[in-house]
Parts: structure tokens; sequence; C-alpha cells
């Protein structure tokens, strides 16, 4: 004889949630003392790293204010009357840099695209594309960036190639950048066409596109989305490094902080241009982090700093 189901017993409410009596949620008192204490320990934290920060701070500058070569170093870099009166022109010159350095992005992003793209061809055919990108990269990649500019800029003219222009020297300060630059990036984007797995690739092939379409719709889309922040990270330094053209005797932020300088060998100016850089590469490298851990770079133990 079959045995009658036994009636099921209702579950108990979560130790995290009480029924309200008018049928919505609340917490219960043990969820809300688990809320209190996180509150607090999160409070307690910013707390102890605010006063640890200050105590750091402060003995940093007593350390450096205390040093007796303190009085000349503050009239020799940090002069606020030599820091006004150099400002308007080492502004004028980061503009240069800052042009220089949007034209010269969207150059290497296109150039170094190219030589990921020629890298990652298959087929014996292709041989002399890989080989020409291979060593495009192994080059320039070895080469400094100053000894770059120097090359161009001096060399350049020096050849009096006929319809060329030897006036605009930015322009040779410009191309060593993207000479430079656009070796790093083939190599960053290489990176990520070759992180696509192949059976995306097959698949592609699989519904009838070619080559050239599962390239482009399929794998390309999949690299330039896992490489954002690596490629945000070169143009940081693209930024920074947007300076050296200066050594080519370009009037930018820090040639015209050089020619601030040798009026009355006071290097106030120097402090001036490294300030205004770091304004334009902290909000750059603030959007680097934020585009880092929205796509999981950092981890679940990234911090926000």
């Amino acid at each position: 004889m079959a045995r009658a189901p036994r009636p099921s017993t209702p579950a108990a409410p979560s130790a995290s949630s009480v029924p309200a009596a008018g049928g919505g949620w609340q917490p219960s008192e043990l969820q809300r003392q688990r809320l209190a204490y996180r509150r607090g320990r999160a409070v307690r934290s910013a707390v102890t790293a605010v006063l640890s920060t200050l105590v750091l701070l402060a003995v940093l500058i007593g350390a450096v204010t205390s040093s007796p070569g303190w009085p000349r170093v503050r009239e020799t870099f940090f002069s606020w009357d030599k820091a006004k009166d150099s400002f308007p022109e080492v502004a004028a010159g980061l503009w240069l840099n800052i042009r220089v350095m949007l034209i010269c992005a969207v150059v290497v992003v296109l150039l170094g695209l190219a030589l990921a793209i020629l890298r990652t061809l298959r087929g014996p055919v292709f041989f002399p594309l890989r080989m020409f990108a291979a060593a495009y990269t192994d080059l320039f990649r070895g080469l400094p960036l100053i000894l770059v500019l120097l090359l161009l800029g001096f060399g350049v003219p020096a050849l009096s190639l006929a319809g060329v222009s030897f006036q605009p020297v930015v322009v040779y300060g410009g191309a060593a950048l993207v000479l430079t630059y656009s070796a790093y990036v083939a190599e960053v984007f290489r990176a990520g066409i070759e992180s696509v797995h192949p059976s995306q690739r097959a698949a592609a092939r699989s519904l009838g596109l070619s080559n050239a379409q599962a390239l482009r719709y399929v794998v390309l889309p999949q690299a330039i989305r896992r490489v954002v922040p690596p490629l945000l990270n070169d143009f940081v330094s693209l930024q920074k490094d947007s300076g050296l053209i200066s050594i080519l005797g370009v009037i930018d932020a820090i040639r015209a902080a050089q020619i601030s300088t040798a009026t009355d060998f006071n290097y106030t100016p120097y402090i001036v241009a490294g300030f205004l850089f770091v304004c334009l590469t902290i909000p750059l490298t603030r959007l680097t982090d934020w585009v880092a851990r929205r796509q999981g770079w950092y981890g679940t133990g990234g911090g926000a700093v």
C-alpha cells in the first residue's frame, strides 16, 4: 500500500532578510549589523589611509625644507615670480606638443595595425611582407627614440633631396615618434590578433567569409577590444616623449622652458613644463585604469590607485 506523501514544511526565513508587515523585503537585524560593520571598516580604512598619507608627506616636506641647501633650491627651482613670467611661453609650447601627439597617435595606430596584419598573414607568398614587418619592428624597437630623432632631424636635411622642404623641423620629430611607436603598437596589435582563438576564424570561413572578411569582421573587433588598455599606456608614453622633439630646435614646452632658463639660470620653467605635462598625463592614465578595470585586466584584487 502506497504511503501518503508528507506535507512540505515551509522554509525558514533567511537570516539576512525578514518579510515586512506590508509584504516588502526588510533586512534582518543580523544583516543590518553586518552592513554597519562593513561601513565602519570602510570609514576606518579611509581615515587610516588619509592620516598615513599626511604623516608621510609631513615627514618628507620636513626633511626637504630642513636641509641646508633648501633656501637656494627654493629660489632656483620654485620661484613663483619666474613661474608666472615663463608660463605663457611654456603653455604655448605645450600646445605644439599636444598637436604633435594627437597627429602622431592617429598615424601610429594606422601604421601599427597595418604592420600587425602583415605579420599575421599566412602562406609562403606573404613571406616578404612578414619579413619586412618583422625587420621594421625589430629595428625601431631596438633604436633609442632620441637617436631616431637625431638621425631624421639632421640626417634627412643633409641628403638635400629634391622637392623635400627642410624648414618644418617638427615634421621630422613627428616622423621619428611615428616610426618608433608604430613598432611597439604593432606588437600590441599582433598580440591581440593572435589571442583570438583559431576557431573564430574557422567558423567565419565555414560561413562563407573570405580570409580578409574574417579578419575584418571577426578577428580584428575582438583583438582591438582586448588591447585597448596597453594601447592607452603607449599613448601616455607618446604624450610624454613628444617633448623630446625639442632637441631638434622646435619651440615646444621643453624648449620654451630652456630658453627662459637661459636668461637667468633659474630652473623654475622646467618645473612649470613638468607640471603641465603631468596635468595632461594623469587624466589619460586614470582613463587607462578605468578601461582596464572594466575589461577585467586588474582582476578582483585591483585597486583604484
